[in-house]
């Protein structure tokens, strides 16, 4: 683990924040940030944006993944963090291992598409080049909820 706990918490609520944005967009709610492991400075932040844009790949990790790429001027983001409230899918976790990000977080599981642990562990394969430290459960409840109301409101409406 390279932040303390309380770091970890505090990072994973600017996700959060991020997800409840996305929410308001009428996106699935799920919020990522990517943080430099070595000033703890946010570098970028990203929020789904597949509805917005009708583009499969919007997901919230490759438009945080973009975006550290472009602030940092490489597409190796080694000594950064990735905080995810949930648990990423088999396209965020190729990305998160091409870009090298050194640690991902998340909160909720995803048992539906989740490739970190849920259906498969595609970061813990050692045939890749590169495997992240992975820390689980953050906020797991309050990301899970987030997800949990906006799908109930969905199909409340219908």
């Amino acid at each position: 683990m390279i932040f303390s706990e309380e770091k970890i918490n505090n990072y994973m609520d600017l996700a959060l924040d991020e997800a409840k944005k996305a929410g308001e967009r009428k996106e699935v709610p799920i919020g990522c940030i990517i943080v430099d492991n070595q000033t703890g400075e946010v570098i970028s932040v990203g929020s789904n944006e597949r509805e917005e844009t009708q583009n499969a790949i919007k997901h919230a990790e490759i438009i945080a993944i973009e975006a550290a790429c472009a602030k940092v001027g490489s597409w190796r983001l080694e000594h950064t963090s990735l905080f995810v409230t949930l648990e990423p899918c088999p396209m965020c976790a190729g990305a998160i291992i091409n870009s090298r990000i050194e640690e991902v977080i998340f909160g909720a599981s995803d048992p539906k598409a989740g490739s970190v642990g849920s259906i498969n562990n595609l970061l813990a394969e050692t045939r890749y080049n590169h495997q992240p430290e992975v820390l689980s459960g953050i906020k797991e409840q309050e990301a899970g909820d987030l997800l949990r109301n906006f799908f109930r409101e969905i199909r409340r409406k219908k």
